[in-house]
């Protein structure tokens, strides 16, 4: 049934489409010729994240950060084995999903680690590309408050999944 999903939104759209008589590929192409822009305008924000985080695990700064707060994490209750995914996290999608596949190669699927590993994917965002990407096409630039909320908030998360995984 999945499968005929998006088949089934695609003629409903167009089926809206002609019932309010928009002109469907005009409207389409407008719509790619935007979001080629966006990609445009976007792609220096994108870059700079990415390159930041080659630099800082390429520099072994994310390895001296997991040493000095693995004993941290450990007595909040997170795994030490989980220290550089909480470290990348806010910072990269891809980098952090390569991470937890480490991860579950390393300790199995069914193990605490691996538990807490996923589940701190799924609390977790990537806050300093969405605040880079969402950001940059906004007039807010003054993000004092919001950043350092977001990484308390995803903290907070990872703390309470690791605490839920130990007592499920």
């Amino acid at each position: 049934m999945s499968a005929y999903i998006l088949p089934i939104l695609f003629i409903l759209l167009i089926l809206y489409c002609i019932y309010k008589r928009i002109n469907t590929y005009d409207t389409f192409v407008k719509g790619a010729s935007g979001a080629i822009k966006l990609v445009f305008d976007i792609f220096p924000f994108i870059a700079s994240i990415m390159i930041a985080v080659a630099l800082l695990r390429a520099s072994g700064i994310t390895d001296w950060l997991t040493e000095i707060l693995s004993p941290i994490f450990t007595a909040l209750g997170v795994p030490p084995e989980l220290t550089e995914l909480v470290l990348l996290r806010p910072f990269t999608g891809s980098g952090s999903y390569a991470l937890l596949e480490d991860v579950l190669s390393t300790y199995g699927a069914d193990s605490y680690i691996s538990r807490c590993a996923c589940v701190i994917m799924g609390c977790s965002e990537t806050i300093f590309y969405v605040a880079t990407i969402y950001l940059s096409k906004t007039k807010v630039k003054r993000l004092f408050y919001a950043i350092p909320v977001a990484l308390l908030c995803s903290i907070i998360g990872t703390i309470l999944a690791c605490l839920l995984c130990k007592v499920m």
